[in-house]
């Protein structure tokens, strides 16, 4: 009893975890949750670092940790490839529709259409890459997965044949899940479509650059993505027609783990080059330069 009364006292008051929660007070050993802003930071699909989105895009979002290439979409691309305040857009308006009544596609072309800024899943125009006059035709796989529709083929097919005509290189960059379904048909003569401008445009001696990012698969790796005059890839880029389980279900085997990257398709006789993003540009300009290319309008 006595032992009681002279026990040393707490200098601190317990309070119910239940009234802690009432009152958004932390309990004891727990650190209060800190907010943190949507888009502040990034992580890396590949090796799961996280950095800052601000460094992520001065390094050209490739991965800090472990030099992954991320996705860019088609404004990005055209704002590290060309010379500043060169790019002039090619058929800007031009906008898909619903010519087969596919049900919804027309509801998901709006969704698109809000979800990416973008009206259609490439972007055309003319430019210079280190002083060097190109026609470039950007694809964007945040608008329906870079899917091929009328409206991608047309576009592309047209800045083809402007580059035949004013005799100027042409550039794509591709990345696509393949022809868009909802198109059906009309969608797959796109392949035959680009096909036939760049055999016009290489029977006028033009020059024709593809670079592949990733993905590229489906129909726009059976058409323009591989019909270069030279094929570049950025490094890990995943391009090939099939997918990786459609083929092991089609042959029955177990398929390389690098099969059908960049690096594995460059081994295999598939590319001419694997090219960092942030050797592009000057790539692609010192190609132009050899190739004497110096444009003009």
């Amino acid at each position: 009893m006595f032992k009681d009364l002279f026990q040393k006292k707490r200098k601190y008051a317990t309070v119910p975890s239940q009234r802690l929660e009432q009152a958004n007070i932390p309990a004891e050993g727990e650190r209060p949750k800190r907010e943190i802003p949507e888009g502040l930071m990034s992580k890396c699909p590949k090796c799961g670092s996280i950095q800052y989105s601000k460094e992520l895009e001065k390094n050209l979002k490739v991965c800090t940790a472990c030099g992954h290439h991320m996705r860019l979409n088609a404004p990005e691309r055209i704002a590290i490839t060309l010379d500043p305040g060169s790019f002039i857009e090619f058929d800007a308006g031009m906008v898909s529709v619903d010519p087969l009544q596919f049900p919804g596609y027309s509801t998901k072309l709006e969704q698109q259409k809000l979800k990416s800024g973008q009206l259609d899943a490439v972007i055309t125009g003319q430019g210079s890459i280190e002083g060097h006059m190109v026609i470039v035709a950007v694809m964007n796989f945040e608008f329906f997965t870079g899917s091929m529709g009328s409206v991608v083929g047309e576009k592309i097919t047209r800045a083809i044949e402007e580059a035949t005509e004013r005799k100027l290189p042409m550039v794509i960059f591709s990345t696509s899940g393949g022809a868009r379904m909802q198109e059906s048909i009309l969608s797959l003569m796109q392949m035959a479509k680009t096909s036939a401008a760049l055999a016009r445009f290489g029977e006028s001696g033009g020059l024709y650059i593809s670079v592949i990012t990733d993905p590229t698969t489906g129909g726009v790796s059976a058409s323009f993505a591989t019909l270069g005059d030279i094929n570049i890839a950025e490094p890990g880029a995943v391009f090939g027609f099939a997918g990786r389980i459609v083929i092991e279900q089609t042959i029955r085997q177990k398929l390389p783990d690098d099969f059908q990257t960049a690096e594995f398709n460059l081994q295999h006789g598939q590319l001419d080059l694997v090219v960092h993003r942030k050797e592009m540009r000057s790539k692609l300009g010192k190609i132009l330069e050899l190739h004497d290319v110096k444009g003009g309008f």
